[in-house]
């Protein structure tokens, strides 16, 4: 085992804005974290190393950036003001948790088995995505097509144009009646013939001039070399093709939180798959186990949010070694 029989005051999971700010305060109050960033992978996910802001280009949204930041910039320097007040930093992933037994023990990718008296989950929720050839291309060189257009959607070269949105559900709904207030024309496109999206949240969208949805039709692909140029539509039940010229596109289908590698660990989770907390609190159902970070949270999903979680998830975790007298 990993440093004999000594244990971690803390392990933070994931390296996204929850779990860079876990371990900017873990380590200020002198509880020496470790971080598992994850592994980058050339396909992203299950846990992606510094998160979802990884697939971002310019972030408007953060407080701080008066001119805004590249999201892989941010994520740097989150990571940087982590090093600088000492966070141990291991670019490995957690496959399996065992927090029947204290210290919790947790196995790595690299076959080692870590103890720790405390673990934050910061592992996120990765954006469903159409897995179609164009679209993760023009997502992450900043060409136009993104999973959030609250995060998004008011960056200039959106404002005035036709944009798309895919999906049918609550989420697609807000996504599409936010670019409303930007958009020339926002295109809803959705594969059947009625949304799964609340009634309420239908006739918010639906009363909007500048909405227009296209029914029975799924996206096959993205057009466009460096940027968006409009997406290719099959009918779902004509299976006829057409072009619809866009120049952007916010793909709303969903997330799914990163949570495979807590199956069987005994952690609670909601009917959506996201980490269940105590109201106001980080704890989870396992006393000395905290979440921050869109692996906990199906409703804001913001850099933001996440940081202020991490900050939570930090200081609940200090107090709680402290009560356990571990120093």
């Amino acid at each position: 085992m990993e440093d004999g029989m000594n244990a971690h005051k803390v392990v933070i999971i994931g390296s996204g804005p929850a779990g860079w700010t876990a371990a900017i305060y873990a380590a200020r109050a002198q509880l020496d974290p470790v971080v598992y960033t994850g592994v980058a992978k050339q396909d992203p996910g299950p846990v992606l190393p510094g998160g979802q802001l990884m697939l971002t280009t310019e972030v408007e949204n953060y407080p701080g950036f008066p001119h805004g930041v590249m999201g892989p910039e941010m994520m740097t320097l989150f990571r940087q003001q982590a090093e600088r007040f000492k966070t141990t930093i291991i670019e490995e992933d957690i496959l399996r948790c065992d927090f029947s037994k204290r210290p919790f023990e947790l196995h790595t990718s690299d076959a080692k088995v870590v103890r720790a008296h405390s673990v934050i989950i910061a592992t996120g929720a990765v954006a469903n995505w159409l897995n179609l050839p164009n679209e993760m291309r023009l997502a992450t060189s900043g060409g136009g097509v993104s999973a959030c257009a609250v995060c998004d959607g008011a960056l200039p070269v959106f404002r005035g144009q036709e944009l798309g949105v895919v999906g049918g559900g609550d989420t697609a709904m807000e996504e599409a009646s936010y670019l409303t207030k930007f958009a020339s024309t926002v295109h809803v496109i959705h594969r059947r013939d009625a949304f799964r999206a609340s009634r309420i949240m239908q006739d918010r969208l639906l009363s909007r001039p500048n909405v227009k949805v296209h029914w029975n039709k799924a996206v096959v692909d993205v057009l466009g070399k460096d940027m968006i140029e409009g997406v290719l539509l099959e009918d779902t039940q004509t299976k006829a093709r057409s072009t619809l010229a866009l120049k952007g596109l916010f793909i709303a289908i969903g997330h799914t939180p990163s949570t495979k590698f807590l199956n069987g660990a005994g952690i609670e989770v909601n009917d959506k798959g996201y980490i269940r907390l105590d109201s106001r609190k980080s704890t989870t159902n396992i006393p000395g186990v905290f979440a921050a970070g869109d692996v906990a949270d199906a409703e804001y999903r913001q850099a933001v949010t996440a940081a202020g979680m991490g900050c939570q998830a930090a200081l609940d975790a200090e107090r709680w070694l402290a009560a356990e007298g571990v120093h």
